[in-house]
């Protein structure tokens, strides 16, 4: 059985790697979760939920460059870890002051603090309360400029950072949601089609029950009934997925239970357990990966669509159809950029998790 499933894996993969929309769609992926692994080491704004907000500059376009003073922030120059700073960002030692102007006299910093594109107001800094060093290095360590690539939302955050650490929430709750819906998907199929009589009939009235109720309606239901959240988000769209794998696992179980080795298994004592496990499951490993790839999809959708309702994933932290409904606004006036990116990011990682099930089904090959 080892051997045959190693050479079955191996078919597999080979098969897969021909398929090049398949292998662009897997590459995505481990991108995306390279860039969910690290997103606060890559995103320009590292502050928790890259919350560092600026209102003066919201609503820019991509390309947006500002020009700031930075001043030190001492209350917040705890130290942080590595593992704390990858996990949960940093806060920011400095606070930022955009400015549209600068200049010196004696130890005075004269700036005009930008208001708006047409509004500025003059203020004045000793330069030595700024930096204890020499008045020379002001100018190159506390007159800063930031480039915005993707532009500022309607509180002046950066768009880039937000885009970047949200790819953690489609990615956690298309993970956690799988994986509950294959847990339960996989256990109660199974039972249905090995045993049958009154377990199948108990289990497929579950699922027609379940079916019956619209997705969104159900999760809409979980949630309420759960609160808003994050974790909760998880919960609810896995126990809303998990009757397409019950009645898939539950077919395949009731055609291989009827095979000559699963009948030779139970003729030399073994257990219902051991069959199940060792025997038919690892048989039917192929159509359940091609349908976890589409129910991933799916919950990256659903997750989307909630947080877009106001009953997801809750502000600050950001979440690519939380972005959407903040930003929405702008579709129709001058900026209609912020609202489309993470909509074009929901749409790539949907797209790369169809194009992994295509080829996945393809290298397995399941029949319709």
């Amino acid at each position: 059985m080892a051997e045959q499933s190693f050479s079955f894996s191996q078919q597999t993969w080979k098969r897969l790697k021909k398929n090049k929309a398949a292998m662009v769609g897997l590459c995505m992926i481990l991108i995306s979760f390279g860039i969910a692994l690290f997103a606060y080491w890559l995103a320009p704004d590292n502050s928790p939920n890259a919350d560092l907000q600026t209102v003066e500059i919201q609503a820019k376009k991509p390309g947006y460059s500002q020009l700031f003073l930075k001043l030190d922030e001492p209350k917040n120059s705890a130290p942080t870890s590595f593992f704390s700073t990858l996990i949960s960002g940093r806060i920011s030692d400095f606070r930022y002051i955009p400015i549209s102007g600068y200049s010196t006299s004696h130890d005075s910093l004269i700036i005009q603090k930008f208001i708006d594109s047409d509004t500025s107001v003059q203020q004045v800094y000793s330069i030595s309360d700024i930096t204890h060093a020499h008045p020379e290095t002001l100018i190159s360590e506390h007159i800063v400029t930031k480039k915005y690539w993707l532009g500022t939302d309607k509180f002046g955050r950066d768009i880039l950072s937000r885009l970047l650490i949200g790819t953690r929430v489609s990615l956690a709750v298309g993970l956690i949601a799988v994986i509950i819906s294959l847990f339960l998907g996989i256990l109660l199929g199974a039972l249905a089609g090995y045993f049958r009589g009154w377990v199948d009939d108990i289990t497929m009235w579950l699922v027609n029950v379940t079916w019956s109720i619209p997705t969104l309606l159900l999760v809409f239901a979980i949630t309420l009934a759960m609160g808003k959240g994050f974790w909760q988000i998880f919960i609810a769209v896995g126990l809303t997925m998990w009757v397409s794998v019950a009645r898939l696992v539950r077919g395949q179980v009731m055609a291989i239970r009827e095979l000559e080795y699963i009948q030779a298994a139970k003729a030399m004592g073994a257990t219902h357990s051991r069959i199940i496990l060792r025997h038919i499951l690892p048989n039917i490993s192929g159509p359940i990966l091609v349908i976890a790839a589409g129910n991933f999809a799916s919950a990256i959708i659903i997750e989307a669509g909630l947080s877009f309702l106001g009953i997801g994933v809750q502000p600050p932290q950001p979440s690519w159809g939380l972005m959407i409904k903040e930003n929405y606004n702008f579709i129709i006036t001058h900026n209609p950029m912020l609202a489309l990116i993470p909509g074009f990011a929901i749409m790539i990682l949907v797209l790369a998790f169809n194009l992994l099930g295509n080829g996945l089904r393809d290298a397995v090959d399941v029949k319709d």
